[in-house]
């Protein structure tokens, strides 16, 4: 059995996958670290390469069951992403802060151009990998090119660390201090990323509501206001009164005249 460094915690729990199950338990530990990132893959991998190396397994056994767990994991979160949908989606940004829907523009923009690269590519980039899948959902990439892209990229990624830790052998675990080390680089990368983008939209918030581009709130009874009503309403005001002084002097001419006034005898 594996004896070094002492299978406990994580590594304890794999090695006991690996004891009931063989091959198809490091698979499922893959596939669990599909869908909880904090499950380190980076160990998983070299340990089954170390097994492989003891004779415990074979080697094309061990690279062919951690694929096929990568791509498990991976449907399972595409198929997260897929129910969620676009609308849910844009219904959970406009609620949060500092994020708007332009937002969500730009990145199915950006993923309609570069999807196929990102989803192949981020399945070779740690924290990356299972959470490009998410978007892949969302954006409804065909199954089949999502299944394709997402096996290719874990092949090259899973059979480079099972080569690791075949090679490496009572040494695996030096594998996990490398790519802790690169998995740390991404994590600062992304935190950076959000620091920045957070700051910008405070900014451009702070500028929009000290800029003259903010419309002040409005008076109803401010006289500049009330004045283009008045000038509006006064012709049609006037109108009644020229009509009312205009029939007026019809009645007038329309009296028909009295009869002639008779004069009396002394006149």
């Amino acid at each position: 059995m594996i004896s070094s460094p002492p299978p406990d915690g994580i590594v304890g729990w794999v090695v006991a996958l690996m004891d009931a199950l063989g091959a198809p338990g490091v698979g499922l530990a893959i596939a669990l670290e599909n869908v909880f990132p904090p499950l380190p893959s980076e160990v998983f991998l070299p340990l089954a390469g170390f097994a492989a190396a003891r004779g415990e397994m074979s080697l094309v056994a061990a690279i062919v069951w951690t694929t096929l767990g990568s791509l498990v994991g991976a449907l399972v979160l595409y198929g997260i992403g897929a129910a969620l949908g676009r609308d849910r989606l844009r219904a959970i940004v406009d609620r949060m802060p500092l994020v708007n829907l332009r937002d969500v523009d730009r990145a199915e923009e950006w993923f309609a151009r570069h999807g196929a690269k990102a989803v192949f590519l981020g399945r070779m980039v740690p924290l990356v990998r299972s959470l490009i899948s998410v978007p892949a959902g969302v954006e409804r990439m065909h199954p089949a090119l999502f299944a394709a892209l997402t096996t290719a990229g874990s092949l090259i990624w899973n059979t480079a660390f099972v080569l690791a830790g075949y090679t490496l052998g009572e040494n695996w675990h030096v594998v996990e201090s490398y790519a802790g080390i690169a998995s740390k680089v991404v994590l600062v990368a992304v935190v950076l990323a959000v620091v920045v983008f957070v700051a910008k939209r405070l900014s451009r918030r702070g500028q929009q509501r000290g800029g003259d581009g903010v419309p002040l709130p409005s008076d109803d009874n401010s006289p500049t206001e009330q004045l283009p009503a008045v000038l509006e309403a006064a012709p049609t005001e006037r109108i009644p009164a020229v009509r009312g002084a205009v029939s007026a002097t019809e009645r007038i001419r329309a009296v028909p005249p009295g009869p002639p006034m008779r004069h009396g005898p002394h006149q």
